[in-house]
C-alpha cells in the first residue's frame, strides 16, 4: 500500500501571534493556517508577553502555537524573530519570515542547513518615522540581508517589488492582503445608543497613532469641516506623540478620537457604516485597513503616495496636504462618493480575498523548495554610462521609470 507523503513543515515567523488581535502580519498569519492547514503542517510562532499564562492555546485552527517570553515589537522584535528562526531549523522545511528584524542570522542560515527561506519586507520600514536613526539604520542593512538571503522575497505591492528591483535587482513576488474577513454590520439600537454618531454621515479612520499615517493633516482639515464628523480609531496612549496629539484635538465636536477597538464586529460596525473612509498612511505597501475598506464598498480619500495609488489601481481620490483633503470634502458630491466606493468594491473583490491570497503563497511554498536558482532582475539603464543617460536627458531615471529584464542569478 502506498503510504501517505509527509506534509511540508511550515514556521510563520515575526507575528505577535494567533489568535489575531487586529494587525496586519496576524490577519495574515491567521487566514494562511484557516486556508492551508490541510496541505502543510504550520507552526506560528507567538509573544508570551501579549497572550497570558493562562490564555495559551497549543492549537489554531490546526496550527501548533509555540510562545516566547519576548515583545514581538519594537527593539525586542529582533531577539524575537532570531529565537524563532533558530528553533524552527530543528523541524522546519519552510522559513516564512514576517518582517526583516531577524535578517542578520540568514546568511548562517544558508550556509549551514538546507532550510527554505521566503521574507516579506512588510514594505520600507526603514523609512517610518517611528524608528530612531539607529534603527533605521539597522532596518536598512537588514533589509538588504532579507533578500540577498532569503529563496523568494515577497512584496505587497507593485511599487515595493519596482524599489526592490532597483535596489537589489531582485523578482520579487507580489502578494497583497485579503480583505474578504470584514463584513458590513447593520447599526442597531444598542449600537446607536452606545455610538450616536452611528444615525448620521460621519467619515471613519483607524490606524496606529504614528506620524507616518498624516494624522495632523487629517485632523486639522476636518477641524474646519462642519458638515459630517471624523471617527479616528487608534492606540493614542501608546506614545507622546499621540498623548499630546489627542490632547490638542480633544474636545472639538467635529472629531472623535476613540481608544483601540480589537473586536472584529464593533470594527466592521463603524468602519461599515461610515459615508467616506479617510487613509493617511504614507509608508509601506498594502495596508490592511485601507483593503479591508475597500472590500466594503466605502469611498475612499487616501494620501497619494505611489503605494496607495497602486493598491487603490489610482481610482480613488488623492490628496497630499490640508488644503488638499479640505477641498475634496468641500467639493466631492454625492454621487462621486457613490461611484468611488463602487470602483473600489470591484478591485478588492478581484484583488484581496483570502482564498486567492493563501493560494499565492501556496504556490510561493512549492517554488521556494524547487528552485536551484532565485529569479532576479537588472534595470536596462543599468548598461548605459552615466554620460550616455545624461545626454539623452534620462539622468533622473528612478523607480517609476525603469525597465527590468529577466535573468537569473546563481543560488
Amino acid at each position: 500500500m502506498k503510504m501517505p507523503k509527509d506534509k511540508r513543515k511550515i514556521a510563520i515567523i515575526g507575528t505577535v501571534g494567533l489568535p489575531a488581535q487586529y494587525g496586519g502580519f496576524e490577519t495574515l498569519a491567521s487566514h494562511l493556517v484557516e486556508n492551508l492547514n490541510e496541505q502543510y503542517d504550520m507552526t506560528v510562532y507567538c509573544s508570551g508577553k501579549q497572550y497570558p499564562e493562562a490564555d495559551r492555546p497549543d492549537k489554531y485552527l490546526g496550527a501548533t502555537l509555540k510562545y516566547l517570553p519576548l515583545q514581538a515589537n519594537g527593539v525586542q522584535s529582533i531577539p524575537y524573530d532570531t529565537w524563532s528562526i533558530l528553533h524552527a531549523l530543528f523541524y522546519a522545511d519552510v522559513l516564512l519570515i514576517l518582517g526583516v528584524a531577524g535578517a542578520w542570522i540568514l546568511p548562517f542560515v544558508r550556509l549551514f542547513t538546507r532550510k527554505r527561506i521566503i521574507i516579506s519586507i512588510d514594505g520600507i520600514e526603514w523609512k517610518r518615522d517611528k524608528w530612531s536613526r539607529l534603527a533605521k539604520a539597522y532596518l536598512y542593512w537588514a533589509e538588504g540581508m532579507a533578500v540577498k538571503y532569503s529563496h523568494c522575497d515577497i512584496s505587497d505591492n507593485e511599487s515595493i517589488q519596482d524599489y526592490t528591483a532597483e535596489r537589489y535587482g531582485s523578482l520579487s513576488s507580489v502578494i497583497e492582503y485579503g480583505a474578504d474577513h470584514t463584513i458590513r454590520v447593520e447599526a442597531k439600537p444598542a449600537d446607536v445608543e452606545r455610538y450616536s454618531f452611528l444615525a448620521k454621515p460621519y467619515a471613519f479612520k483607524v490606524c496606529r497613532i504614528e506620524p507616518e499615517n498624516n494624522l495632523e493633516m487629517v485632523l486639522r482639515a476636518f477641524s474646519s469641516f462642519a458638515e459630517y464628523p471624523l471617527v479616528l480609531v487608534g492606540n493614542w496612549d501608546k506614545s507622546e506623540y499621540g498623548t499630546n496629539l489627542r490632547a490638542a484635538y480633544r474636545g472639538q465636536k467635529n472629531l472623535i478620537l476613540l481608544d483601540p477597538i480589537y473586536d472584529q464586529r464593533e470594527i466592521d460596525l463603524l468602519r461599515g457604516n461610515a459615508t467616506v473612509y479617510v487613509h493617511g498612511h504614507s509608508a509601506g505597501g498594502t495596508n490592511p485597513s485601507l483593503v479591508e475598506a475597500m472590500y466594503l464598498g466605502l469611498p475612499i480619500l487616501s494620501f497619494g503616495v505611489s503605494y496607495n495609488r497602486t493598491t487603490t489601481e489610482n481610482k480613488a481620490s488623492y490628496f497630499n496636504n490640508v488644503e488638499e483633503l479640505v477641498s475634496l470634502l468641500h467639493t466631492t458630491t454625492a454621487l462621486q462618493l457613490q461611484e468611488n466606493g463602487k470602483r473600489m468594491k470591484e478591485v478588492a473583490d478581484r484583488r484581496y480575498k483570502w482564498s486567492l491570497i493563501a493560494q499565492k503563497y501556496q504556490a510561493l511554498v512549492e517554488k521556494a523548495c524547487s528552485i536551484s536558482h532565485k529569479e532576479s532582475v537588472t534595470p536596462s539603464f543599468q548598461e548605459y554610462r552615466e554620460d550616455v543617460l545624461t545626454g539623452h536627458g534620462a539622468g533622473h531615471l528612478s523607480t517609476h521609470h525603469l525597465f527590468y529584464e529577466k535573468t537569473e542569478t546563481p543560488q
